[in-house]
């Protein structure tokens, strides 16, 4: 798995590809999840297999293995 540094303060947009069981997920539950895992300030939106989720981290710098389901993430200027 790839690793990515989220830095306080930053804003990311994340691209997010599920499989044919977590397709059914709303998008209620991935923020769900990406709370749990500590992100501020969520927005998901799309549908099916595929979902965009607009976060910031309010922490400190860290850095993790990123989920198989995240496509592409990218900080947001």
């Amino acid at each position: 798995m790839a690793t990515f540094t989220v830095r306080q303060g930053k804003r990311y947009r994340a691209t997010i590809a599920l499989g044919p069981v977590e397709r059914l997920a709303s998008n209620g539950v991935i923020e769900a999840k990406l709370r749990e895992a500590g992100f501020a300030e969520i927005t998901v939106t799309g549908s099916g297999g595929m979902r965009y989720a607009e976060v910031v981290w309010p922490g400190p710098d860290r850095t993790a293995e990123m989920p198989a389901q995240v496509a592409s993430v990218t900080e947001v200027a």
